[in-house]
């Protein structure tokens, strides 16, 4: 009983404004499988492919601060590998600015050297472009603006226990808001994307994933302002855009059968049946959860030809009143919007439909939700973690994460249930939760998002800065946040990856200093570089775990 009471403390916190959450929570860890909880460390060798390597939460945690620097446990320690700016290649390519998501691919199976990808998802007029003159940026602050967005993919090696960044990297190259991109799937060439079978970069990349044949999925997010600045169609911007870091060959694609909207991340996990499901988050209030299942099955042996199962497929999303996914078809759509000459008229093909999403979406029933951004499948029992960052206008300041549980644990299935899992606030010492990932005890990781305006004031001072918090998904401290780390001052913490062997954590710096109004007086100059005149988001190895 007092465990019980322990994991639901939050109760006596919550306000009139999250009644309904409140509600939704009373069923709080009642759907873990107990076979999880009693062989968890059987089932992570299992699923992980490797013995668990984790044993619990092995450090000891830190007290919420507003120190500018990443702070870490006693006995841990961080390594900068990438700073803006900084050269990546003999080319003289340079790491672009407000680094995001992060993934590591081992070369050779090595976990001491690999390729990193990293997103890079929007610029500063202060640090990157300079001002707008007369509101418009010109030619050259333009090609900034996109250079430095996108994505860098950096050869990362330790050397006498330090992670460095190997600059003669063959491998080492830049994808940015000037690379061609082809369309895949049904608006490719459609009047929904005004024709267009190739278009020009991805920008705004938040989160993203890695496909069981080893590429990359970068998730477009807030296009919006990047597309008009640069004069771009603003269509061609929204989707989740795919990438091999290995192979130049293999050509950057964007597939529009998973749907244009303001894409958090892609989480791809096998039906029971073999074909492949991802999972992806809306970044914005009163938006949706989605889900695509692709209509082929995944054969290995196919490798990165597996591509090609992201072209076709049914695109759905989550009704979490009745536990169902909707599918976004025309045919939907058309049947629900039936006497609407508006909506008739908007969607005449799939391809608007994929391109409209949100409003497919949202016209077919499917429920809004508070900002879901990262959402990742647990690998030890396939239930779905779903980071809600927060919604003012609802009254979840703090936001949660939510737990998805498919029918018969099955990731094809278009039932579900769900539950709260962990709720932001004053009692659980986190606040704004929004990427995801797990260690091999079955331990979630997660960073947190207070917008930099916010942090250290009113409701969220006791937070101070952002962090790092790992909260347990079974066993007596279930749904317990204790935090690892806390950013520099107005930064960031996203895109944690662990290396398979769980000995590096790679961390994304983003924004330090970012409310700074005067170039000579920044609030922030993390990483403190000797020579340096401004805060500069990097990369960090963060080591010292010992099992």
């Amino acid at each position: 009983m007092g465990e019980e009471l322990n994991r639901r403390k939050f109760l006596t916190y919550v306000g009139t404004g999250v009644t309904a959450l409140t509600v939704a929570s009373a069923g709080l860890g009642a759907f873990t499988p107990k076979v999880v909880e009693a062989k968890g460390a059987k089932a992570a060798s299992h699923l992980f492919g490797r013995n668990k390597k984790v044993s619990g939460v092995n450090f000891k945690p830190i007290k919420p601060t507003d120190k500018d620097d990443l702070v870490l446990p006693r006995g841990f320690k961080y390594d900068v590998i990438a700073s803006y700016g900084d050269v990546i290649n003999k080319k003289g390519e340079t790491f672009g600015y407000n680094n995001d998501f992060t993934m590591f691919f081992p070369m050779k199976g090595s976990n001491e050297r690999g390729l990193l990808w990293v997103n890079h998802e929007y610029t500063s007029d202060l640090w990157v472009t300079g001002p707008k003159k007369d509101g418009k940026y010109t030619k050259d602050q333009i090609e900034k603006l996109l250079y430095n967005q996108g994505g860098s993919i950096i050869e990362v090696y330790k050397d006498d226990g330090v992670w460095k960044m190997d600059t003669e990297s063959e491998f080492a190259r830049r994808i940015t808001g000037l690379t061609p991109f082809k369309l895949t799937g049904p608006a490719a060439g459609a009047k929904a994307v005004a024709g267009a079978h190739t278009v020009q970069g991805t920008f705004a990349n938040c989160s993203g994933g890695k496909t069981l044949w080893n590429t990359v999925l970068s998730a477009e997010e807030n296009y919006e302002s990047t597309s008009k600045d640069a004069l771009l169609n603003e269509t061609h911007y929204g989707w989740i855009v795919e990438v091999d870091p290995f192979n130049k060959g293999f050509s950057p694609r964007k597939h529009t059968a998973l749907g244009r909207f303001h894409h958090e991340n892609a989480a791809m996990g096998l039906t029971n049946d073999g074909r492949v499901a991802v999972y992806m988050g809306d970044d914005k209030t009163d938006a949706c959860v989605y889900k695509f299942i692709s209509k082929n099955k995944y054969i290995k042996s196919r490798k990165q030809a597996n591509s090609v199962l992201l072209e076709e497929g049914t695109l759905y999303a989550a009704n979490l009143s009745k536990g169902e996914w909707v599918a976004l078809t025309l045919e939907a759509v058309q049947k629900k919007a039936a006497g609407n000459q508006e909506i008739l008229t908007k969607f005449q093909t799939q391809a608007d439909v994929l391109v409209h999403a949100h409003e497919a979406a949202i016209l077919l029933g499917a429920t809004p939700t508070d900002r879901p951004e990262d959402v990742e499948i647990s690998p030890f029992d396939k239930s779905v973690f779903i980071a809600h960052t927060n919604n003012s206008k609802h009254g979840n300041i703090h936001g949660h994460i939510t737990r998805f549980l498919e029918e018969n644990d099955d990731l094809g299935s278009l039932t579900f249930d769900f539950e709260i899992f962990a709720c932001g606030g004053r009692q659980s010492g986190f606040s704004a939760p929004d990427n995801l990932t797990f260690d091999s005890d079955g331990n979630l990781w997660t960073v947190t998002d207070i917008s930099s305006s916010s942090v250290n004031k009113g409701v969220f001072s006791s937070f101070k800065n952002n962090g790092v918090f790992v909260i347990p998904t079974t066993g007596r401290n279930e749904g317990e946040a204790f935090q690892f780390a806390s950013a520099p001052v107005e930064a960031e913490l996203t895109g944690p990856c662990f290396t398979d062997d769980e000995t590096t954590l790679f961390l994304a710096v983003q924004h330090p200093g970012e409310e700074t109004e005067d170039r000579n007086n920044p609030t922030s100059m993390w990483p403190h570089r000797k020579g340096d005149n401004q805060p500069r988001p990097s990369v960090v190895a963060i080591t010292g775990f010992h099992y």
